[in-house]
């Protein structure tokens, strides 16, 4: 992968991101965090795809979203999900979920389980880094956000 094309691909999750957050009603004062937090994460999912597989580039891809969702949501006080739901937007396995439907609807029940089941492992990755994120006790977030508020 070219430098400009892993670039452009980060600069545009994190605007698919913002666009997202507008549609989900995220406060305006938000949208840029919302941006970062989505671009991070395709960051480190692009990074770690090649070495580690699209599986366990996902979970930590997913991770680095909830833990920077968290931290926002301390600096900023307001709830996580403004930024989790909008910054995980674009490692959600969309195109699997529309190739599975689509086998299922040409018949081809072999390629639907196949997909099927590398879409469900994909989104299981996303639950379990989402639950590893939120172990981390809220005391580490309030003492890193502590130099960062107001700003």
């Amino acid at each position: 992968m070219t430098v400009w094309r892993f670039c452009s691909e980060v600069f545009f999750a994190g605007l698919g991101t913002m666009a997202f957050s507008l549609i989900f009603h995220v406060p305006a004062r938000y949208y840029p965090r919302c941006g970062l937090t989505g671009a991070a994460g395709w960051l480190v999912f692009i990074a770690l795809r090649g070495p580690l597989g699209a599986l366990t580039a996902t979970f930590f891809a997913t991770l680095a979203v909830v833990l920077i969702s968290r931290f926002s949501s301390v600096q900023l006080r307001c709830p996580v999900t403004i930024f989790l739901i909008s910054g995980i937007f674009p490692l959600v396995p969309g195109l699997g979920i529309y190739q599975t439907a689509y086998a299922l609807v040409e018949g081809d029940l072999a390629g639907a389980g196949l997909t099927g089941f590398e879409t469900v492992k994909l989104a299981a990755a996303m639950v379990l880094a989402i639950l590893v994120g939120f172990e981390v006790p809220a005391g580490w977030f309030a003492r890193m956000a502590a130099p960062f508020r107001g700003r």
